[in-house]
């Protein structure tokens, strides 16, 4: 677990990510069991049947997340020079093109079953000797679910995924803590039936699906941009990482640097720095470029590439660190 690609985690972050990995685990297994106590209660509700998929599918970003983390503590090869730090990002992509592409179905199959006026059902079953209506059961379970996702792993997985600057885990928790939304919606769906509103079902299920396509559109743009090199941000994509002004201002501290710049990538949870230096005189010794990057490198432990180039005049298209759009 210490090993991540060419350096080891500090202290910190090798606790966060042992953490975050215990918590992926626990969701999936919680996951699997709200899956299997949903699937008895379903019915006819189109809502509830959106919010099951929904269940199944929120099981991709632990998966990649799990997967992805026993390639990027592999050190780099001649044939993987950068390290495989991609693979977070990749995994982040897979995710979220299945949640996009599910999410447009069930949509279409909502508003099908809207345009056909379809009058779904919820019959009755016996518990202990009674007759209930199944409707009730359907409540009480998205009730109880939605405990987890809320409450209780969505809330530790937002703590430690600025930690560990990991945006797949930061959209596994922002998903979990929106779950109340799918929850809400499916109870509001079984009500309509029972009230005998059918269409309300299927506008509960359109809602539901309509958030998994926000999902899916969020998590495949985030993973996109950053697998094309965007300009480094930060965890929750808000603004630009701060790391880069700071490699700048390191730079321009020093006495043999006239002005400097940097370009910074992100190459899933750890940076590639390439930076630019004007020298104020003619020659630079090889000790001063390799003290800048060794400086650069102490600044944070999400820097594990760094090259120093001496330059006459800067390139165009770099942080300069004045820039923060």
């Amino acid at each position: 677990m210490h090993q991540f690609g060419r350096t080891d985690l500090p202290p910190e972050q090798f606790t966060a990510l042992r953490k975050a990995t215990w918590w992926e685990c626990f969701t999936i297994a919680y996951t699997a069991v709200t899956i299997l106590v949903v699937a008895f209660v379903v019915g006819n509700s189109q809502a509830m049947r959106t919010a099951w998929i929904e269940d199944m599918l929120s099981l991709l970003p632990q998966l990649a997340f799990l997967t992805a983390l026993m390639f990027v503590r592999r050190s780099p090869t001649k044939k993987h020079p950068y390290g495989m730090h991609r693979a977070m990002g990749v995994g982040h992509l897979v995710a979220g093109v299945a949640l996009l592409a599910v999410g447009v179905n069930l949509a279409i199959e909502a508003v099908t079953g809207l345009v056909a006026g379809d009058h779904p059902t919820i019959g009755t079953v016996r518990v202990f000797g009674q007759t209930v209506w199944l409707g009730w059961l359907m409540i009480a379970v998205m009730a109880v679910i939605v405990v987890g996702p809320v409450f209780i792993y969505g809330p530790a997985k937002a703590k430690l995924a600025p930690v560990l600057h990991n945006k797949l885990l930061y959209a596994d928790a922002d998903m979990a803590k929106a779950d109340w939304q799918t929850n809400v919606a499916s109870i509001v769906g079984v009500l309509g039936i029972g009230l005998g509103v059918w269409w309300l079902d299927g506008v509960a299920a359109l809602f539901i699906s309509l958030g998994i396509i926000w999902d899916g559109f969020r998590n495949t743009k985030g993973a996109v941009l950053d697998l094309m090199d965007q300009r480094a941000r930060t965890f929750d994509d808000k603004a630009p990482h701060p790391l880069a002004q700071g490699a700048v201002d390191l730079l321009r501290s020093r006495r043999w640097v006239e002005d400097a710049a940097v370009r910074m990538r992100d190459q899933g949870q750890v940076f590639h720095i390439e930076a630019f230096v004007v020298p104020r005189r003619a020659k630079v010794s090889v000790d001063e470029i390799e003290d800048a990057a060794r400086a650069i490198a102490a600044l944070d432990w999400k820097v594990q590439d760094i090259v120093v180039v001496p330059v006459s005049a800067l390139p165009s298209a770099l942080d300069t660190g004045r820039d923060e759009r």
